[in-house]
């Protein structure tokens, strides 16, 4: 089974806040994420990572809306780096280079990112009943 990675650590790799991340998944689905309901963490595989790079490298460098964004990553995820727009517009990406960039990030992000919580939080015992 391939590895998982927290939000957390997604940001740390991808370079940008966690509440990004978070509300990119919100608004979006996005292949090799897998999401359940609320209050379960989600898990983001590395081509969910590799998507969502590329998607950061769409809307920063070129303006697209986050949207078109993430389906011109995942159409060039799936297309081994190159897409074609309707109008003739090319974009090309070394796939495997980027690949291997956030891949030596994603090593030090999971070294570097926080454990998620488990569990129910302690109990307080200074709160205003006790």
């Amino acid at each position: 089974m391939p590895r998982a990675y927290t939000v957390a650590t997604a940001a740390l790799a991808l370079e940008v806040l966690p509440k990004w991340v978070d509300n990119v998944l919100s608004h979006h689905k996005v292949l090799g994420i897998r999401q359940n309901k609320q209050g379960v963490a989600r898990h983001l595989s590395f081509d969910g990572l590799v998507i969502l790079g590329l998607t950061i490298l769409l809307t920063s460098d070129l303006g697209m809306p986050t949207a078109k964004a993430l389906a011109v990553a995942e159409a060039l995820v799936k297309t081994n780096g190159q897409h074609t727009a309707r109008q003739g517009l090319s974009v090309h990406v070394d796939l495997a280079s980027f690949q291997a960039s956030l891949f030596g990030r994603l090593e030090s992000a999971v070294e570097m990112a926080p454990a998620p919580r488990r569990g129910r939080p302690p109990t307080s015992k200074t709160g205003r009943l006790a």
